[in-house]
């Protein structure tokens, strides 16, 4: 993370309201008073910390540019079974939340975290100190999803009290907006089983990195990215899921959680046939990659045509150039100019409301 930027974290603990809690980050300068506060979601196995090079990217080009948007804070929420949420949930989530867990949730723990159901604790575990909560009842919001983290954003709109007048725009980056019968048909069931079959055991995170950089996945990504990955998204043995083991590191969010998130077919449907009733309640830009290696073309058609109803009823639609699914790890400075591109369409049409 930039030396320029402060950072602190907390836990977001909205019980006896709702069970599950979340592991959240905040960035700022002391000398950031007034502007747009951006609250970044995730994609799944992935963590809040995954952001922080685009972060950095978009504060230097704003900064370098003399960019008249400004930013109040940034805010970066873990999904309740990724990253350090999944550790702080480990026994809640072996009920309830297995063989699925569906995307709602984390819209709900998004939704409660910014209408203060709950109280706040400094630090990454439930021993931390109580702080006051944060009140963005006076804050402009613009939300930034990475896949589901983009669906849940969206989801998080559906509780009540209602959002959708905090948020100024969503800017959705690969959003897993597909039709229902293509998801069910394809592409879920192959996911969970590439989840519940996938490596999740090294002796070190020394050799974790090193055996990551080298697969065809992960060496497209930016070393940043990764170094951050291996960092923040593994935790030391034992744990539940392998009490026995006790040495080497494993994924925070579990293989198991990982497929339960990939077998929910909720998230998908709900997004896909609400596409337009969540465009007219709230900016939303849609933003995919050049290369389809996961979500294919003509699925992105389909969505344009058939879930929206048009690129008119966007707030905007484009592409970043040469990048796949996993965008913000691959090249976290062109989803950064993407970021700054979409937050400027917005200023242009919403003014002084910004």
């Amino acid at each position: 993370m930039s030396s320029s930027l402060l950072s602190e974290s907390y836990t977001w603990d909205p019980r006896p309201y709702y069970p599950l809690v979340s592991a959240i980050k905040r960035y700022w300068k002391p000398s950031w008073k007034d502007g747009l506060t951006l609250v970044f979601t995730h994609g799944t196995g992935f963590g809040k910390e995954h952001w922080e090079p685009t972060i950095d990217d978009l504060v230097d080009i704003i900064e370098q540019q003399s960019s008249k948007i400004k930013i109040r804070e940034i805010w970066s929420i873990d999904a309740p079974n990724h990253g350090d949420s999944a550790i702080l949930n480990e026994e809640k989530l072996q009920w309830g939340y297995e063989p699925t867990f569906q995307w709602g949730e984390y819209g709900r723990s998004i939704h409660s975290f910014l209408t203060g159901r709950g109280r706040t604790l400094l630090g990454s575990t439930l021993e931390g100190k109580v702080v006051g909560n944060f009140d963005f009842s006076s804050h402009t919001l613009v939300g930034i999803g990475h896949s589901v983290g983009a669906v849940a954003l969206l989801l998080g709109l559906d509780f009540a009290p209602s959002i959708e007048s905090l948020f100024a725009s969503m800017i959705c980056v690969e959003p897993m907006i597909m039709d229902p019968s293509v998801i069910l048909t394809t592409n879920s069931g192959k996911l969970a089983q590439a989840s519940d079959s996938r490596r999740d055991i090294w002796p070190s995170r020394e050799d974790a990195y090193k055996t990551l950089k080298a697969r065809k996945m992960w060496k497209v990504w930016d070393d940043r990215v990764l170094k951050i990955f291996v960092e923040t998204g593994l935790r030391p043995l034992p744990t539940l899921d392998y009490p026995d083991i006790k040495e080497g590191v494993t994924l925070k969010c579990s293989r198991k959680q990982e497929a339960a998130v990939y077998r929910d077919s909720h998230g998908y449907s709900t997004v896909y046939r609400g596409f337009r009733c969540y465009a007219s309640r709230v900016r939303i830009h849609l933003c995919y990659g050049t290369i389809h290696d996961y979500i294919p073309a003509e699925n992105i058609e389909d969505v344009l045509k058939n879930a929206i109803g048009g690129t008119q009823n966007l707030a905007s639609f484009g592409y970043i150039e040469g990048v796949g699914h996993t965008a913000p790890h691959q090249n976290p400075r062109k989803v950064a100019e993407k970021i700054l591109e979409c937050l400027n369409v917005d200023a242009r049409a919403l003014g002084s409301k910004l």
